[in-house]
């Protein structure tokens, strides 16, 4: 039998030593389940269960993973932490009103989103996001335009109906084909690519892409790192004088830094800049229950020589 360090332990404790938490970590074990799925189960708010859920993470209780559209949580793989929660979750009567009302309330709340992600279905927040595109430029670029991922199909047809030149790459085999789905009920010109590794864009993925672009437009919900790495790589992919649009989830850029607690508009901007990119307009949008951020950038580069440009020649 494998014994435990005592921090761990304490780390575990801790972690689920709260009734909420307690909750969503039973509800994790009936399987993968969204923010919203997860909220509506509770019958709390989106924000609040994100919190829980980013402290349950933290902790090494439950993980995070992409499925199609939507990003869910179930319990930890590490065999340590899953026996914890095993025989935490044991001394549970599973027959309490409580969590069966947990257990129906987060059945009625996933059948409903699956269905809908499996159809590559439009949203509030979608039709919000596509307006934030709108309004910032995204019209007329002069050349091909990339869309990364496609949790909102709205994304995939504002960079269809504004250039010819279109390619998406979708996180899953089901992502891509309800994309594509979408694509052909909407008339739409778009290359469709299925993501070549576990991130959102892979090296093997920039190698297949094969040219810069004009526009590149990121929806992510993958965690601060992959998403940093997601930048950087999507920086590289710019066309000179092109410029990148990012829709990243609130509670993914929550949390501290270092000990530093950095607010999510911040913390955006600092991982922009670490990409090399100067951001230009910057927005919360929200509907749904789900809170995003929005962002336009460019390379730092090209927006330096534009500022020099209207400055004009030194007297």
């Amino acid at each position: 039998m494998n014994r435990i360090p005592l921090a761990d332990v304490v780390k575990w404790l801790q972690a689920a030593g709260e009734p909420s938490r307690l909750r969503l970590l039973a509800l994790c074990t009936e399987g993968a389940l969204s923010v919203s799925d997860l909220a509506q189960a509770l019958r709390q708010s989106e924000p609040r269960v994100s919190r829980h859920l980013k402290i349950l993470s933290e902790g090494g209780l439950i993980v995070r993973m992409r499925q199609g559209q939507w990003v869910h949580y179930r319990v930890a793989d590490q065999a340590e932490a899953a026996s914890f929660v095993r025989g935490l979750l044991a001394q549970l009567d599973r027959s309490d009103p409580v969590l069966l009302r947990d257990r129906t309330g987060a059945r009625a709340a996933a059948a409903p989103r699956t269905e809908r992600a499996a159809h590559g279905a439009e949203s509030r927040l979608g039709r919000a996001i596509a307006g934030f595109i709108t309004a910032s430029g995204l019209s007329e670029p002069r050349g091909a335009v990339l869309v990364i991922g496609v949790s909102h199909p709205e994304l995939l047809e504002c960079a269809a109906r504004a250039s010819p030149r279109c390619t998406a790459v979708a996180p899953s085999r089901r992502a891509a084909q309800a994309a594509r789905a979408f694509a052909e009920r909407r008339g739409l010109s778009c290359r469709i690519l299925e993501g070549a590794g576990v991130e959102l864009l892979g090296d093997a993925d920039m190698v297949r892409l094969g040219e810069a672009f004009a526009a590149v437009l990121v929806d992510s919900s993958a965690g601060e790192e992959a998403f940093a790495r997601t930048l950087q790589r999507a920086r590289g992919l710019l066309a000179p004088g092109g410029r990148l649009w990012v829709f990243e989830r609130y509670e993914s850029l929550e949390g501290s830094r270092e000990r530093v607690v950095e607010h999510p508009l911040a913390r955006l901007r600092r991982l922009l800049g670490d990409a090399s990119l100067v951001c230009e307009r910057l927005s919360p949008l929200e509907a749904d229950g789900e809170h995003v951020l929005a962002a336009v950038a460019r390379p730092l580069v090209v927006a330096a020589a534009a500022e020099a440009g209207a400055a004009g020649p030194a007297a």
